[in-house]
């Protein structure tokens, strides 16, 4: 199964809207290859926040709300950000090249 943070579906329809589609096709985009759109939670938020030391390695709040799902569903994490690799966050990491 394929999710989604809410909050990196927001982060991709925003690129793709960038990147001029419009809005509903951005959309449609977005949400192709997703199977569930997981609402950001309380939950999350605070480990996102918690994450907040990894900034050294230049993490985002979309990277950080990325591995706070992951750790949430205690699934694996895919990425193309090999500086990823070495995280040690609670969640399995794949970097993807």
């Amino acid at each position: 199964m394929a999710a989604i943070s809410t909050v990196n579906l927001a982060e991709v329809h925003s690129k793709l809207v960038g990147r001029g589609l419009s809005p509903d096709d951005a959309w449609e985009a977005a949400l192709g290859p997703i199977r569930d759109a997981v609402p950001f939670t309380a939950e999350q938020a605070r480990l996102v926040g918690d994450l907040a030391q990894t900034r050294l390695q230049r993490l985002s709040l979309g990277d950080r709300a990325c591995l706070a799902l992951g750790v949430a569903l205690k699934a694996p994490v895919y990425t193309a950000d090999r500086s990823w690799k070495e995280l040690k966050v609670g969640a399995r990491i794949h970097v993807i090249r």
